[in-house]
């Protein structure tokens, strides 16, 4: 199998990266289920001023539904979160592999539409990192 998160540095601001990753996961079906802004998160819960950082909950809905089809228990491991962040002045995106819901449910079935998902997650970070 293969590493569990993807890695991407992006020579565009914080703010010019949230956006452009949005772009290039709808252009490959997933929509964002889920934003969540962890820098204001926790100033305004733990009262502690962080970098910028957001978690997108990815989610490309026909390959949710097959793989909800095969295995109901997956639902505990969607969306795909993707992270945009900024560290020490570059922003930096990551993103789960998909591949280990299959790993993680023991239900081989699911390696298939895992498998679609990865290449579909890679072809956006591809197109981010071309960009």
């Amino acid at each position: 199998m293969t590493k569990f998160i993807h890695h991407l540095e992006l020579d565009v601001s914080f703010e010019k990266a949230v956006e452009q990753v949005k772009l290039a996961l709808a252009d490959q079906g997933f929509g964002v289920l889920t934003e969540t802004d962890l820098q204001q998160t926790f100033h305004d819960k733990l009262g502690i001023d962080t970098a910028p950082q957001v978690i997108l909950g990815a989610c490309n809905p026909r390959l949710a539904h097959r793989a909800l089809e095969i295995d109901p228990r997956v639902a505990v491991l969607l969306p795909c979160n993707v992270v945009v962040r900024d560290h020490h002045g570059h922003t930096v995106v990551d993103a789960f592999e998909p591949a280990v819901m299959a790993t993680l449910t023991e239900n081989s079935e699911l390696a298939a539409v895992a498998d679609e998902a990865s290449e579909l997650i890679r072809e956006a970070l591809d197109k981010l990192a071309d960009r």
